[in-house]
């Protein structure tokens, strides 16, 4: 495939290559699995139906069902929805324009040109076979076809189609949204080649950056037969137990490692009517057990009979409405009244007591064991999740790691119910069980009565899955490419209460973070530091990452910073700078290759960490930025002086001088954060010699792949430059006049202007009387000046209190 982003090293199976994907269907999912592949390079043909009719407006402009503009309505209108979508479905806007528009009637026959077909239309199993029918006029034979359906058998999506198209038909199942949602299932029809299975499994976990998970073809497949049952029982326990639609939405949140929506708002956000449509599908399986957690609870039926179907309806189970004073106010669902309130907080003293328990494997037992209602909660809710999964195989998979990828990828959730069980112990869990009065499948008992105690262990840093058929251990398959920091506990060769070094073989180590946010804090720097200094003795290369969920790094710890400027001990703030710069400046400066391996929020000093970095390994989901102006600074870790280098070498490169200094400027002024790291690349915070990878887990193996390769080729130190090209007066005056009229127009306040005036001098050289070249450290030097005099600024500290005791920005 040709793609803008850096294919894993693999080769695809029997050479098939994807260049062209035809998405047949512009919805909600269609437009968004379009936006998806085109955020990987390819060329994306988008089709929906023609109207049957013109519009009003369409008619007043005197538009026919034979104008293009009409016929293209329903995939026009689709798309734009799309892009303006929030959070965005593609990388950058520019890929946009690898899609085209078109409808059945008049571009179908173009699929033709087109190395992959799939169907995301509307979940009629006669509408599919409708266009299934059209699709076989224009299929080249060998073209994959498959269906984003959600839960019909695949059998019968094929009835009556040729032998070709049935055995290169698949279901491949995406989660919404589909940038964002790491599972897809994959689905085999019962004529699928294996080869085909094949392919998907591994093209999705390569290119897509997806989880990909092989599922039967049963209802429901693996992740929402299982996430719609918690979802399901979860309502219903609260029900009976008087909880509050607030109180449950707390503890299923994030303190259970799942998303902030819990239970409630993630109902809302997903759609009522498409919650209940499953669960009807699925309260029909005889065969089923506990088909009967699938029967819709009282406030479920209520909400349906209301149409309160949540946010497409204005009102589910929260409402937004407005106050007297016109500011937005969320009331929530009293379940018993069936009236909205005002939201209420949430206090339980089991949640108190794990406050301060960060690891959420040692957080569960204690929930679990709580003597209050929240603990009788979770007993009551993960009893019951735990049973299901264990009677689900081998009906709906073969492996339980399987169920446990595939709630974990597809619902957002840390850890799986296995997972979960294991953390607080198979047998305990078993008495759980036994005390709501259910019982686990009798491959459960069998397995702790051949003295197996464990649903997963790590052998020699590879996570293993108990195999129910041969009572023994197995490597989880597909993960041999995988470089799991938690699974390399036996090779840390060095740690303190902030972060771990670990020896990932091959002469590589690796400083992973572990404070509060990754935050640099004392602990942090001074393993940054022994990492370097080890790497420089004993090994060849050095990797920065982490197996964070949240952050590669926030940035600096603001405590000690504020305490020191309170107490207006300056020296100390000057020094703690200083030596900042010189960690930060000794990753690109150090005798072996620096690796940096940035995912998710990489802000402050985690951006200029990632700037100082001989080559960066991204996460496609890096949220990258340098954004101390929030607090009344100026970036001064090098984030600065390094953006001021990077914009003199693309003006000694050609490009116009203003604008590039300019785009530099605003970047940091308005603590801009890119939404992917595709936009980090366009931002200049990420270099065209920087990768980024799609899948997640394949992130630190592909850091240490790439210090290998430095090494390998020969890495020599660099020195310090003295060649870094910057404007002087010349471009301080052409900022003075912008920021002079912003403040004019009370876009800025006299704080804002007041940093900005900072910023430009930095970036700009200071007072030199025209363009120059400058060395790093003198850039190095102004930055500190200047963050030194903020400090001293009442405003700034009124900003970083704000910070460390709201979390919230103060504008003033």
């Amino acid at each position: 495939m040709e793609t803008t982003l850096e294919k894993p090293k693999a080769t695809t199976i029997k050479n098939r290559t994807i260049r062209r994907v035809a998405v047949l269907g512009s919805g909600i999912m269609g437009s968004r699995i379009a936006a998806h592949f085109a955020n990987i390079g390819a060329d994306i043909l988008l089709l929906d139906m023609v109207p049957k009719e013109p519009s009003a407006a369409e008619q007043a402009k005197g538009l026919t069902t034979d104008s293009p503009a009409v016929r293209n309505r329903i995939v026009t209108d689709a798309f734009q929805t799309m892009l303006k979508a929030s959070p965005a479905s593609l990388y950058s806007p520019k890929f946009a324009q690898r899609i085209k528009l078109g409808n059945f009637d008049d571009n179908l026959k173009e699929i033709s040109a087109y190395d992959w077909v799939i169907e995301v239309v509307v979940e009629r199993l006669d509408i599919k076979r409708s266009i299934y029918e059209r699709v076989e006029q224009y299929r080249k034979p060998g073209t994959l076809i498959t269906s984003n359906t959600s839960g019909i058998p695949m059998h019968l999506l094929t009835e009556g189609r040729s032998d070709d198209f049935r055995r290169h038909f698949a279901g491949t199942h995406f989660f919404n949204p589909p940038r964002y949602l790491r599972l897809l299932e994959v689905i085999p029809g019962p004529d699928t080649d294996p080869a085909v299975i094949d392919f998907l499994m591994n093209y999705g976990d390569l290119y897509l950056g997806k989880t990909t998970v092989l599922c039967k073809d049963t209802p429901g497949f693996i992740a929402n037969r299982l996430g719609i049952q918690s979802l399901i029982q979860t309502i219903r326990v609260a029900e009976d137990m008087g909880l509050t639609v607030e109180e449950v939405d707390k503890l299923t949140g994030p303190v259970v490692g799942r998303p902030k929506s819990g239970t409630f708002r993630l109902s809302d956000v997903v759609g009522l009517d498409t919650t209940v449509n499953v669960a009807s599908n699925l309260v029909k399986l005889d065969y089923d057990e506990s088909r009967a957690s699938f029967e819709l609870p009282a406030s479920v039926q209520k909400l349906m009979e209301n149409k309160w179907l949540g946010d497409k309806t204005g009102q589910g189970y929260y409402k937004k409405t407005k106050d007297d004073k016109g500011q937005t106010q969320i009331l929530a669902l009293d379940l018993k009244s069936f009236e909205y309130k005002p939201s209420e907080k949430v206090r339980f003293t089991t949640l108190d007591s794990t406050k301060a328990i960060d690891n959420l494997r040692k957080r569960f037992p204690v929930l679990l064991a709580g003597t209050d209602k929240a603990g009788e909660f979770y007993r009551r809710t993960f009893a019951d999740g735990f049973a299901y999964a264990t009677h689900r195989i081998p009906e709906i998979s073969d492996e339980l790691y399987r169920i446990d990828a595939a709630i974990t990828t597809g619902f957002g959730w840390q850890m799986g119910l296995f997972e979960t069980w294991d953390a607080i112990g198979v047998r305990k869990g078993v008495e759980i069980i036994e005390a709501q009065g259910k019982k686990p499948a009798q491959w459960v008992y069998d397995m702790l009565a051949a003295g197996i105690e464990q649903f997963y262990k790590v052998d020699n840093g590879k996570r293993m899955y108990y195999d129910i058929p041969t009572n023994a251990y197995k490597a989880i398959p597909g993960t041999e490419a995988f470089t799991i920091l938690e699974n390399l506990s036996n090779n840390i060769v060095w740690k303190n209460a902030g972060a771990n070094i670990i020896d990932l073989g091959d002469g590589i180590l690796n400083v992973e973070f572990r404070s509060k946010m990754n935050t640099f804090g004392q602990e942090v720097s001074e393993a940054l530091m022994k990492g370097i200094t080890l790497a420089e003795k004993d090994f060849r290369g050095l990797v920065v990452g982490n197996d964070s969920t949240e952050a590669f790094s926030a940035g600096a710890n603001l405590g000690t910073l504020f305490m020191f400027a309170v107490e207006q001990e300056f020296d100390e703030v000057n020094l703690m700078i200083a030596q900042f710069q010189q960690l930060i400046t000794r990753l690109r400066y150090s005798s072996i290759p620096v690796v940096v391996a940035p995912h998710t929020l990489t802000l402050g000093g985690g951006c200029e960490a990632v700037l100082h970095a001989d080559r960066v390994v991204a996460h496609a989901e890096s949220y990258i930025g340098l954004v101390e102006v929030g607090v009344g600074l100026i970036p001064a870790g090098g984030g600065t002086k390094e953006m001021a280098a990077r914009a003199s070498d693309l003006i000694q490169a050609g490009d116009p001088e203003l604008n590039i200094v300019q785009n530099v400027f605003m970047n940091i002024a308005t603590a801009k954060v890119s939404t992917s790291a595709q936009e980090a690349r366009e931002m200049n915070y990420l270099r065209p010699t920087d990768q980024i990878v799609l899948n997640r887990s394949r992130l630190i193996a592909e850091a240490k792949q790439a210090a290998i390769e430095l090494a390998d080729n020969g890495y020599t130190q660099p020195k310090p430059r003295t060649d870094i090209r910057v404007q002087g007066k010349t471009g301080i005056a052409l900022f003075k006049a912008g920021l002079t009229a912003m403040r004019m127009g009370k876009y800025i306040s006299d704080h804002d202007m007041k940093i900005a005036d900072k910023l430009a001098y930095v970036i700009c050289g200071g007072d030199l009387s025209a363009p120059q070249n400058v060395s790093e450290q003198y850039l190095l030097d102004l930055e500190r000046e200047a963050f030194l005099s903020l400090t001293g600024e009442k405003k700034t500290l009124e900003r970083i209190q704000s910070l460390l005791t709201g979390g919230k920005p103060l504008r003033n």
